[in-house]
């Protein structure tokens, strides 16, 4: 029997948002100093940048968790459930080994569930992301499961 497992989402480009946040703060703080007819634009685009790397980090997006467990897999936000699908449920998993990312057709889009492994475009990433894939794959019937090289090549629908 499976433990129940949490996989939580987690910002990808943490990097990214830090130093939108870092130049963004600099580079008002610049205009603040400088004057200038440049400098309201300065602040103006210095403070953009700071919000949007903070709202990024902040986003509810990283109270999103996934847990799984024998019977199926459940999405949860901040401790609500979005949407619970029993193994038996899902209505196809296409699955790329090489990079461990997997999608999840849960019958509708609000059912539905992108694992993003290696190089997966994908605006987030979830902890131990190759466990969650294994336990996706290892779960799913047969008839329900297809491999691909990489996701982004896949059709869904189509034929392996």
């Amino acid at each position: 029997m499976l433990d129940p497992a949490r996989f939580r989402f987690r910002p990808r480009f943490r990097a990214l948002a830090v130093m939108s946040m870092v130049f963004g703060v600099a580079l008002g703080a610049y205009g603040l100093i400088a004057g200038g007819a440049a400098s309201t634009a300065m602040v103006v685009i210095g403070m953009g940048g700071a919000a949007l790397g903070g709202l990024y980090l902040g986003s509810p997006a990283w109270r999103l968790e996934v847990l799984v467990d024998d019977h199926g897999l459940e999405v949860r936000a901040a401790g609500r459930r979005r949407f619970r699908l029993a193994w038996g449920e899902i209505t196809s998993v296409i699955a790329s080994p090489s990079t461990h990312t997997c999608f999840v057709d849960g019958g509708a889009a609000e059912k539905s569930l992108l694992v993003p492994g290696d190089g997966a475009p994908a605006a987030y990433a979830i902890e131990d992301s190759v466990t969650l894939y294994r336990a996706i794959v290892a779960h799913t019937p047969t008839d329900r499961l297809r491999e691909v090289e990489v996701l982004e090549k896949a059709r869904v629908g189509a034929a392996a």
